[in-house]
């Protein structure tokens, strides 16, 4: 009788120990839409790398950079459905899930980094996030795309109406159509991964991103003109699925989390060293680059107000004064 108790004893032991081992052993595919080399997968990279030190090897993050699990919004309705773990998107686009976060793509939101940092890693910035999980998503931290500027295959902009009649590429969300719009341009809204045919097929005659994403993607093969606008800054949610996240234990969450948030501290320094670089390697492979004058991105900021002002009711006045309460204490 002992005998058999025992052997009962040493088989639960055993089934119990192989399922904690097959809880700790995890695989994690982590997708985004910018190439190898650019600071957002270098961040991933980095969130890989950390994962895989401090789950001595347990939790494995497989790299998908380029778009090759397609869209932005095929790998948000992806993480909800519980079929891809992780992306790093514009938080722009969970607007679409969650109205208050169209505020990430007010124009001139943000003067700078320090502004956008301050408020990102903030209350405000949490707040945000928390109000993924009940669509599915759980926030981890911010990367950053950068600062938006504005390239065409047509001629040099070194005034607001030189952009009329220019048919621009959008993140497919209201507030980039209706800004486009202000400008007296037309917007056409493509998910990212068709981009570079578009212009190529001039299909479009330009696109707007941060100098790093026009370099890594060689717009400038297919773009003669740049203009530095800066005209919006793009934080970049790191995003889990809630279904694959509720599996983890504690350990395991904490482990993810800050990798993350030391993940998106290495990113932002990448990001940030790379424009120059960038910048140049566009003037060398032939890419025209203007200024716009004082007076000019004056006039590009009162043209964009009443977009800013129209999508401050549908996010809420709330929100906005949050945004604007954390903006004053940096400003100070």
């Amino acid at each position: 009788m002992k005998r058999m108790m025992l052997k009962t004893l040493v088989a639960a032991m055993a089934v119990t120990a192989f399922g904690a081992a097959q809880a700790q052993d995890r695989t994690i595919k982590f997708a985004t839409q910018n190439p190898k080399g650019h600071p957002i997968v270098m961040g991933l990279e980095k969130f890989a790398e950390i994962v895989a030190a401090r789950s001595g090897g347990k939790i494995k993050v497989n790299l998908f950079p380029g778009g090759t699990l397609g869209s932005d919004q095929a790998n948000v309705s992806a993480i909800q459905g519980g079929t891809l773990e992780m992306a790093s998107m514009n938080s722009g686009i969970f607007a679409s899930q969650v109205k208050e976060f169209a505020i990430y793509d007010f124009p001139f939101m943000f003067n700078n980094s320090v502004e956008a940092d301050a408020v990102l890693d903030g209350p405000f910035g949490k707040k945000l996030h928390d109000k993924l999980q009940e669509k599915g998503l759980v926030g981890l931290a911010y990367f950053e795309l950068g600062f938006r500027n504005i390239t065409n295959s047509k001629r040099p902009v070194t005034k607001v109406e030189d952009l009329a009649g220019l048919k621009l590429r959008v993140i497919p969300n209201p507030i980039n159509v209706d800004w486009v719009k202000a400008l007296g341009a037309n917007p056409t809204p493509l998910p990212f991964p068709e981009v570079y045919a578009a212009l190529e097929q001039k299909a479009i005659d330009g696109q707007e991103n941060p100098v790093t994403v026009i370099n890594a993607n060689k717009f400038y093969e297919v773009q003669k003109h740049l203009v530095l606008s800066n005209h919006q800054y793009n934080p970049q949610s790191v995003i889990i699925s809630k279904k694959f996240w509720d599996t983890l234990d504690a350990a395991q969450k904490k482990i993810i989390a800050d990798a993350a948030v030391e993940a998106a501290r290495y990113q932002r320094e990448q990001a940030r060293g790379q424009v120059t670089a960038a910048l140049d390697n566009m003037k060398k492979n032939g890419m025209q680059v203007t200024e716009l004058p004082a007076a000019e991105l004056s006039k590009l900021r009162d043209l964009m107000r009443p977009v800013t002002a129209k999508y401050a009711v549908n996010v809420g006045q709330e929100t906005v004064k949050e945004l604007q309460a954390e903006l004053a204490k940096v400003r100070k």
